[in-house]
C-alpha cells in the first residue's frame, strides 16, 4: 500500500494514500469538527464546518486526499473564525427550541455550537417556515430543524436504496424533500428509521407513543404486557452512560418491573417459536419444490421493500409473523385465557430496536378477532425516557429474569438481533430435527460479520443441500434479488434486514454521533454481546426450548397447525411505488 506523508499542525503523519485530512487527524488525537460527513456514507463537504487551513486556502478537509509535503493548519484564528461563521448561519434558520427537543444533548448542530463557544447569533434574518410531517407511524420530520447536510439522503439513496427523499428547489429554498412534495406516508419510505440515525439533528425522529404507554399504564382496567426484542439488550446501556455493546438483559427487566407492567416477557420466546413454524415452513417447501428461496419475514422494513418493488417475490416471503407480532398474538389469544384476563383488556407493548415495527403494530393483516397482535411499540430510546422521566436509577438495578411461560428463551433466539442471526437459529433446529442428532457443532459462522451478502450451504443427512444466503441494508437486499431474479444465483433459503449490522443498529436504537462512529464499529460491538449472550445460555436451540414444547402441547399442537396457521402466520399485499 502506497503511503504518504504530511504534517498536520506540526504533527508528522503517514497515512495510506486516498486518506482524507479529517481521517488523518484523527489518527493522531486531532478533531477536526463536521456536520455533514459520516464515515462510509456521506462525503460531501456541503456544511464546510471541517475547513483547515492549506496554504493560503480554507478547504474542506472531509473530502481533501492527503498527498506527500502538505502542511495542513487545523486551529489558525481564519479557520475559526470561518467555522464559527459557518455554524452562526445555520443556526440563523434553524428552530432554537433545544430543551424541548428530544436530541437535546445527543445533536451535533448543538455540540458545535457549545465547543466553538457560540453565544450570540450575528445574522437573524427571514427564516423558513414548514409544517411537521407527522403522516407516518413510524417517524416525524421537521424541517425547520433540517441543516441540509444530505446524511439522511445519502443513507436512504445509497445505503438503502430507497430514494424516498432528496434535495429539491435551490439556494435559500433548498429542502429536503420527498417526490412532489408527498407526506412521507405516501411514498416508498420502509420507515426502516436508518435516516433517523444518520441525522445529525432533530430534524427526523421518531413518532414517540410514550404517553400512549403511560396513560395504559395508569387504568386500573387495561392489563399492560412488554415483550424486548434480543437487540434492546445489548443497546439501552449506552442510554445510561454505559459503553457501547453492554449487556443489560437482567437490568431491563426489572427497570420495566418498576414502570408497572403486569407481565415482563422477552420475545426470544417467540423467536424460538418462529425458528420452529419457519424451519417447518421450509422443510414444506423444499419438499414441494415451491415458492423457493423462502426469505425471510422477521423484518417489517425488509418486508415493505419487497412491496414495493420486488412484489412478483411476495409468494417467496415465508407467511410467517415476525416474532414480537407472535408474542403479541399467543398474549392475547393463549396467556390471557390462562391468567383469567379479558383479552380485550390486554395492552401489548413492544420494545423494539426499529422503528418500522410501529408501521407493522398497524398493519390489517396482523390482527386477529378485531383486535391488533400488538397495540404500541417503543424504541429503545422511547423506554430510556420512561426510564429516566420514572428516576429509576437503571445502573444501579440488580438483575432480574423475565416471567414466563412466554419469557424463557435459547441462545438462538437471541442471536435474531444481528444479521445472520435468523438463518443460524433455523440451521440448528433444522439438521437436527432432519437428521435425529444432536449436533455439538452449531457456531455456523459462516452466516456470521458484516459482509454485505453472505453464502452458506449446510448438507442435510440425506445428502441434501441447502444452500443460504444473508444480507443486511437494502441496497445488499436489492444485490441479492437481482441476482435470484436473474437465475445467476440458487438459494433455498435467504435472510434479510434492513438495517446495515442488523437488528443491532436499527432505526430504534440508541443514536451514536459521527465522530463516535469514526472510531468504534457500533455494528461489531453490539454483535459481540448479542454471540456472548448466546454462548452464556443454558440452551443454545429453539427446538429445546421446554416452553415452546409445552406451547405445542396445550395450545397449538404441532408447527405450522391449523391453530398455528390462524394466529402466528400472515400475508403481505403488492404497494405501488408512486
Amino acid at each position: 500500500m502506497e503511503m504518504v506523508k504530511l504534517t498536520i499542525d506540526g504533527i508528522e503523519v503517514e497515512v495510506p494514500r486516498g486518506t482524507t485530512v479529517i481521517e488523518a487527524a484523527r489518527k493522531v488525537g486531532i478533531n477536526i469538527p463536521s456536520l455533514c460527513y459520516l464515515k462510509g456514507v456521506s462525503h460531501t463537504s456541503s456544511c464546510r464546518v471541517c475547513v483547515v487551513e492549506v496554504g493560503p486556502r480554507l478547504i474542506a478537509s472531509c473530502t481533501l486526499p492527503c498527498e506527500n509535503g502538505m502542511e495542513v493548519k487545523t486551529n489558525t484564528q481564519k479557520v475559526r473564525e470561518a467555522r464559527k461563521t459557518v455554524v452562526e448561519l445555520l443556526l440563523s434558520n434553524h428552530k432554537r427550541e433545544c430543551t424541548s427537543c428530544n436530541r437535546s444533548e445527543n445533536c451535533e448542530l448543538q455540540t458545535l455550537s457549545k465547543e466553538l463557544n457560540i453565544r450570540d447569533i450575528r445574522f437573524e434574518g427571514e427564516r423558513l417556515n414548514y409544517e411537521i410531517d407527522n403522516s407516518s407511524p413510524s417517524l416525524v420530520r421537521d424541517q425547520e430543524k433540517c441543516v441540509l447536510c444530505g446524511r439522511c439522503i445519502n443513507t436512504c439513496k445509497n445505503v438503502q436504496t430507497v430514494g424516498a427523499i432528496d434535495f429539491s428547489r435551490r439556494g435559500f429554498n433548498t429542502r429536503v424533500s420527498t417526490a412532489l412534495d408527498r407526506d412521507i406516508a405516501e411514498t416508498v419510505c420502509v420507515n426502516c428509521g436508518q435516516c433517523i440515525m444518520a441525522c445529525p439533528v432533530g430534524a427526523l425522529t421518531e413518532k414517540e407513543n410514550i404517553k400512549d404507554v403511560w396513560k395504559a399504564l395508569a387504568d386500573p382496567d387495561k392489563f399492560v404486557v412488554v415483550q424486548t426484542a434480543p437487540a434492546v439488550r445489548v443497546a439501552l446501556g449506552e442510554e445510561f452512560g454505559m459503553p457501547i455493546g453492554t449487556r443489560v438483559t437482567g437490568k431491563m427487566a426489572a427497570a420495566l418491573r418498576r414502570l408497572g407492567f403486569d407481565k415482563v416477557f422477552d420475545t426470544d420466546f417467540a423467536a424460538d417459536l418462529t425458528i420452529m413454524e419457519e424451519g417447518t415452513e421450509l422443510l414444506s417447501r423444499l419438499e414441494k419444490g415451491e415458492n423457493l428461496p423462502l426469505m425471510t419475514s422477521c423484518c417489517p422494513g425488509w418486508v415493505k421493500f419487497v412491496e414495493h418493488f420486488y412484489p412478483e417475490l411476495i409468494d417467496n416471503l415465508s407467511t410467517c409473523k415476525s416474532p414480537h407480532e407472535m408474542e403479541g398474538a399467543l398474549i392475547k389469544h393463549y396467556l390471557a385465557e390462562k391468567l383469567g384476563v379479558d383479552k380485550k383488556n390486554v395492552v401489548v407493548v413492544s420494545i423494539m430496536p426499529c422503528v418500522a415495527k410501529k408501521f407493522e403494530g398497524q398493519r390489517e393483516e396482523l390482527s386477529n378477532e378485531n383486535l391488533q397482535d400488538v397495540d404500541y411499540v417503543l424504541t429503545t430510546r422511547e423506554l430510556a425516557q420512561m426510564i429516566k422521566e420514572a428516576g429509576i436509577d437503571f445502573t444501579k438495578l440488580p438483575d432480574e429474569e423475565f416471567d414466563n411461560p412466554l419469557g424463557e428463551s435459547t441462545g438462538a433466539a437471541v442471536i435474531f438481533g444481528a444479521t445472520g442471526g435468523v438463518m443460524e437459529a433455523a440451521l440448528r433446529t433444522v439438521y437436527d430435527l432432519l437428521s435425529g442428532q444432536d449436533l455439538e457443532s452449531i457456531d455456523y459462522v459462516q452466516v456470521r460479520g458484516t459482509t454485505g451478502i453472505k453464502e452458506a450451504e449446510l448438507t442435510l443427512p440425506n445428502g441434501k443441500t441447502i444452500r443460504a444466503a444473508v444480507a443486511h441494508g437494502l441496497a445488499n437486499a436489492r444485490e441479492l434479488m437481482e441476482l435470484v431474479k436473474s437465475g445467476e444465483k440458487h438459494y433455498d433459503f435467504i435472510e434479510v434486514m434492513a438495517c446495515p449490522g442488523g437488528c443491532v443498529t436499527g432505526g430504534g436504537q440508541p443514536i451514536v454521533d459521527s465522530r463516535t462512529q469514526a472510531c468504534i464499529d457500533v455494528k461489531a460491538e453490539r454483535a459481540k454481546a448479542i454471540y456472548d449472550e448466546d454462548k452464556d445460555m443454558p440452551i443454545r436451540k429453539s427446538h429445546k426450548n421446554p416452553y415452546i414444547i409445552r406451547l405445542y402441547e396445550e395450545f397449538l399442537e404441532k408447527p405450522n397447525s391449523h391453530k398455528a396457521h390462524e394466529l402466528l402466520h400472515t400475508h403481505y399485499v403488492k404497494r405501488d411505488r408512486f
